[in-house]
């Protein structure tokens, strides 16, 4: 029998009504999804509409286009993982430290990072082209 997957994926403007349809994407994820365990969902959620959020109030446009958020998220029988695209953003100053990235910035959005690596189990940056992309793991045991 093949391990149970389900996913969701948003693309939209940065702002916080995308942030707001991820958020109602990952309810209807976790309708489909009952084999997550209720302390797992919460707090990927968090993580996940955290880090989105970080996207809308930190991310800063590489050109006159406007930035675009997309989010793609797969649940497993015992891993989730959320891809967070800033698209059309300048490079991010980060260090990654232990998986960790740690921003330059101010020291609200440091908070908000240590949020989401308290919350996930590994948190990686990486640079592609002209977007900057977060990737959110969490590893449980299944139910």
């Amino acid at each position: 029998m093949p391990e149970p997957s389900v996913h969701r994926a948003r693309r939209g403007p940065a702002t916080a009504e995308t942030v707001d349809a991820v958020h109602n994407d990952l309810d209807g994820l976790w309708a489909e999804a009952d084999f997550v365990p209720e302390p797992d969902r919460m707090a990927f959620t968090l993580a996940v509409v955290e880090a989105a959020t970080n996207v809308v109030v930190h991310a800063v446009p590489a050109a006159e286009d406007p930035l675009e958020l997309e989010v793609d998220i797969t649940a497993e029988a015992s891993r989730l993982e959320a891809r967070i695209y800033e698209i059309g953003a300048a490079p991010a100053e980060v260090e990654v430290d232990g998986g960790m990235p740690a921003a330059e910035s101010a020291a609200e959005s440091g908070r908000g990072m240590a949020l989401i690596q308290a919350l996930v189990s590994a948190v990686v940056f990486e640079r592609r082209d002209d977007t900057n992309v977060w990737v959110l793991c969490r590893e449980y045991r299944g139910s």
